[in-house]
């Protein structure tokens, strides 16, 4: 079985990731991939180029921060980029998927829904956090404002909508315990696959 894991930026579906790997299901990171391909993959890097304009790689690598100043004020420009990148994304999935060995596996992706990669999974997880508390966390983790923050956010499906289209929420508030909600799925899952891990 397949799984997808997402939430919106500081929901902290990469913790709740972290905990299914320690329970030995591997995780496929789609946002770490699609990292190392507009890194590494010339023909991507070429097409970034073009509809970024050829600053964003000034440097000779991805200028992260003015990608991001550049698209998440341009919604067009935002899918244009996501068209070129998710594509590969999936095929590398695929590929992993292919070669691991567990009972499931999860594909942990932002925006799994919006792009269309929960086609590819059996059943949604959505990890969920208050805004404030998700604001807080990339701010002090990824050094951003708090407009760039909002502006990210502004660019993803809304909680209730993602919940609507999921099979299993996990609530990640400061106050909430993760850890008793993640075996609960893990168990399911498991009599699901009929395995016994």
């Amino acid at each position: 079985m397949k799984i997808g894991v997402t939430g919106g930026i500081g929901s902290g579906k990469t913790s709740v990731c972290r905990v299914f790997n320690v329970l030995g299901i591997p995780v496929f990171s789609s946002d770490a991939v699609a990292r190392r391909i507009m890194d590494s993959d010339d023909e991507i890097i070429e097409k970034v180029k073009t509809i970024a304009g050829k600053d964003v790689y000034f440097s000779g690598t991805l200028d992260r921060a003015k990608l991001a100043g550049i698209i998440f004020n341009n919604a067009s420009l935002l899918e244009e980029i996501n068209k070129i990148v998710h594509p590969v994304v999936f095929e590398q999935f695929n590929i992993w998927v292919n070669s691991v060995s567990a009972p499931y596996s999860i594909m942990e992706a932002a925006i799994l829904i919006e792009s269309g990669a929960s086609k590819l999974v059996d059943r949604i997880v959505t990890v969920i956090a208050p805004v404030e508390e998700r604001i807080d966390r990339v701010v002090r983790r990824n050094n951003l404002t708090r407009e760039q923050v909002i502006d990210r956010i502004r660019n993803q499906m809304e909680d209730e909508e993602k919940i609507r289209l999921s099979d299993y929420v996990i609530y990640n508030s400061e106050n909430e315990m993760i850890i008793p909600a993640i075996l609960k799925i893990h168990e399911e899952i498991l009599s699901l696959t009929n395995i016994n891990y």
